[in-house]
């Protein structure tokens, strides 16, 4: 039960870490590289994934704002849904994912926003959390303190490096001595489950306005 709990925990959209850099390096699975680093102030590790895959930018941003099917490629995901739209690259979302007994599930609002270097085409998406844009539920833990930073390079016309820094507090009852067990684990297969992805063809021939690739 706990190792589930925790591959949730580490899939979602992070507190941002990228100012961390005593990172150490946690090992390699199918080309996916984890590192993790201590953050200030916190008893949970900073968590840095980096992985190459065949796809173009466009295809990959085309994937981290189709809300709806996050489900697909995240571990635990009850549901997503946009709760305001901004821009096509601008948005807020409401998560909630499902825990095993005797835990609470937990949800989260998120803000997502892409942007792009225009000199380097090198895009960047956050994806912080934002407390109080509703209401809590009942029953279920609100975590509030948390983002996420992507990182995306054109490696080539078919080509990127993705690099993904991240950091959590889970809230509720969770150990960090836990949490940071299996600190490794999750972001690999997110990041599995993300090559799998990118060969749909929703995404596979996605172009974006916003994106040049």
């Amino acid at each position: 039960m706990h190792k589930k709990l925790l591959l949730f925990f580490l899939l979602f959209k992070l507190l941002p870490a990228s100012a961390q850099t005593d990172w150490k390096f946690n090992g390699e699975n199918d080309g996916i590289k984890v590192y993790t680093g201590a953050v200030p102030h916190s008893k949970i590790k900073a968590i840095r994934v980096k992985c190459d895959y065949k796809a173009t930018l466009s295809q990959f941003v085309a994937v981290l704002l189709d809300i709806k099917n996050s489900p697909e490629w995240l571990y635990h995901t009850k549901f997503c849904k946009v709760l305001k739209q901004v821009s096509p690259q601008d948005l807020y979302y409401y998560s909630e994912v499902t825990l095993p007994w005797p835990a609470e599930n937990r949800d989260f609002v998120s803000h997502l926003a892409v942007s792009q270097n225009p000199t380097t085409k090198v895009v960047f998406v956050e994806g912080p959390a934002v407390p109080g844009f509703i209401s809590v539920k009942s029953n279920i833990v609100r975590i509030n303190h948390s983002g996420s930073h992507w990182e995306i390079t054109s490696l080539s016309k078919n080509e990127i490096r993705v690099i993904y820094t991240l950091h959590v507090d889970p809230g509720g009852a969770l150990p960090a001595w836990l949490v940071n067990m299996f600190v490794t684990e999750a972001p690999t297969q997110i990041f599995k489950n993300l090559k799998t992805e990118l060969q749909k063809p929703a995404y596979k021939n996605a172009t974006l306005p916003f994106i040049q690739n």
